[in-house]
This record gives structure tokens, sequence and C-alpha cells, in this order.
């Protein structure tokens, strides 16, 4: 059975540009979603924090806008789809992912298939609006309302839709809370400072989730850098999500005074994407894109912002933001998988 060091920030405040503290901590969804993979394909996760110290849920990372139902957020991205000939053209910020009602296209459509119109008369119906909304920055809602493009939907349907989206998000979003306040290490966690390297070479794999706390507590933390140390050195999987690729600056140099992962390429939450947060908004103190490539990485963020998008190099497996869970935790089940088969 495999066994995975779950590194955790237990940051709680991050410390921004004109030295303002600001609230972070892990994010729910990037720390459950992989927790959830690694468990059922039957690994052993043991969670850790640098300190010991239980972690703690960024607020912002709790916004029901960041727990979309998977059902809605697939049927999203079919209508962006239709925006562009090549999806490399469509550019979706956080603001029109949030703050638009775009999401709830898949809710809109179900109403008007009720209402007698075939799956692709709805489906093509929302994503014209959808377009709309997408190039005007206006209400997906108001849009169908306003333009003429209810398909005979009654207003307030269409409104409903998208509060009955709003109220599944912030139930999922509580439900994943409580179920990470469940898990026996997330509430009493393992300290990373006080195992050995015996310990930590025990471990067939490191995964850290994302949130801006690996900015604080694992970027410059010489316990993460042993580990990885130790982790490199067997060449084990070495997995990181999101602002959880900060955990990477801890690493020391190679005997040929290179940093450890110099010339590996990675990914990680781009500046892009940063200045849309409400963190990054109100001003970074340091960017973690910049400061992968100062030290030594090939940077490959994907084509288009808030998009899936993972890197895996050698045994370093890294996803640029929350969109890229899923795929990141089963990059990491799939070099265990092939780690176990070649030991057979």
């Amino acid at each position: 059975m495999a066994r995975i060091a779950y590194l955790v920030s237990s940051a709680k405040e991050i410390e921004l540009a004109d030295g303002s503290r600001h609230p972070t901590g892990y994010f729910a969804e990037e720390a459950v979603k992989p927790y959830d993979r690694f468990v059922d394909a039957g690994a052993e996760v043991v969670v850790l924090t640098p300190d010991g110290e239980p972690p703690f849920a960024d607020p912002y990372g709790l916004e029901s806008f960041f727990h979309y139902p998977e059902p809605d957020q697939d049927f999203f991205a079919s209508v962006t789809r239709t925006f562009h000939h090549d999806p490399d053209d469509i550019r979706i910020t956080l603001h029109q992912n949030t703050e638009l009602g775009l999401v709830a296209a898949r809710r809109i459509a179900e109403r008007l298939k009720a209402r007698g119109l075939s799956p692709a008369e709805a489906h093509a119906l929302v994503s014209k609006a959808a377009k709309i909304a997408w190039r005007q920055d206006r209400q997906l809602a108001d849009v169908m309302v306003d333009d003429g493009l209810d398909g005979g939907l009654p207003a307030e349907e269409i409104r409903a839709a998208v509060a009955e989206l709003d109220a599944a998000s912030r139930q999922l979003a509580a439900d994943r809370k409580a179920k990470l306040d469940a898990i026996p290490g997330f509430r009493q966690p393992t300290s990373l400072a006080g195992l050995s390297d015996e310990q930590l070479a025990e471990f067939d794999a490191v995964f850290a989730p994302g949130g801006h706390g690996p900015m604080v507590d694992l970027a410059d933390n010489p316990d993460v850098g042993r580990l990885l140390t130790v982790l490199q050195h067997k060449a084990a999987p070495i997995a990181a999500l999101c602002h959880g690729p900060a955990l990477l600056l801890a690493a020391p140099e190679r005997a040929d005074g290179q940093w450890l992962f110099d010339g590996y390429r990675m990914t990680c939450f781009t500046d892009e994407e940063e200045l849309q947060t409400e963190a990054g908004g109100l001003g970074m103190a340091w960017l973690l894109d910049a400061a992968l490539m100062n030290a030594g990485a090939v940077f490959d963020d994907g084509p288009s912002a808030w998009a899936s998008h993972v890197v895996v190099d050698r045994n370093l497996v890294t996803g640029q933001n929350p969109g890229s869970t899923e795929a990141v935790a089963d990059a990491v089940i799939t070099m265990l998988r092939s780690a176990a088969r070649r030991a057979a």
C-alpha cells in the first residue's frame, strides 16, 4: 500500500504587500478531492502540517462559487466551447465565472427542455445568451429575459435556476468543510518537524494542496526541504496544486549548486489568476510563478486562466489551479501504480 505524505499548510494569515494581514489557509476543494481519491485508491494518507497544528480552511475558498456541482461545471464547459472555434481563444475570468450566473446554464436548459425544447435547442439557446453575457459583462438571466432569449421560460423560472445553483453550491461548500473537519488527520495532524529523515523515507509520495497558506509556511521551511530531498533521492512522486508548489522553493541546492528542481517543467497558480483573487486584488507581497521561475523552473502555464492544466516532469506533478485538482490526484495515483508494478 502506498503511503502518501499529505502536506497541508497550518497558516491562518498571509502578509500582503502593504504589510497588512489577510486570512488564508488551505483551499477546501483542493484538499478534500485528492484526499478522497487517494483513499479510494487504497493509499495510506498521512496528514502533515509543518508544526503539527491543525490546518485552517481559507474562508475565501469556502465561497460558494468555488464549489459548483460537477454537472453544472461540465455543462458550462460545453457552453463556453461554443464561444470560439479555437478553445485557446476563450478567456473566462473569475469574475465572469462567479458573478454573471453563467454556470446556471445547465439548470436553465433543463427547464427549457421541460417546456418542450430539444436538448440541442436548449443548449444552443443558453449558449447564445451566455456568449452575450460573457462579451457584455451582463447577468445571464438578464440577457435571457431582456434580449428575448427566454425560449418561452418565465423570468421567475430563469432566476429560480440561478438561485437554485447558488443554494446547491453553498450546501456543497458546507458539506466539504464538514467532511474535512471529520478527518482525524485534519483535526490532529502529524508534525513534519517531528519526523526524522528515516521516517520521511517511509513515504512513497508527497502531495500539497493549495490556498495561499503554502506561501506562508511551506516556501522557506527547512523541514519541507528535508522531505523533498529524501523523496527526490528515491524518485518518489512530488505533487502540488495551485499555490501548493510554493513548497518547492524550500528545496535545497544540489551538489552542483543548482536548485534541486532546476530545469524542471512545472506550473502553479499564475500571476493572471492571482490578480483576479481577493488577496491578489489587495496586493500580494510576492507572486509564486515569478518566484519559481527565478529559482530555475521552466514554467508551463495553460492556454487560458482557470482551465485545468497539469504538468508532469519526471517525478514532479504540478497543477495550475483549482480546476486541475482531480487531474493532479489521478496523475499521482498513476505514478504510484506504475511504481508498484515495477517493484512487483
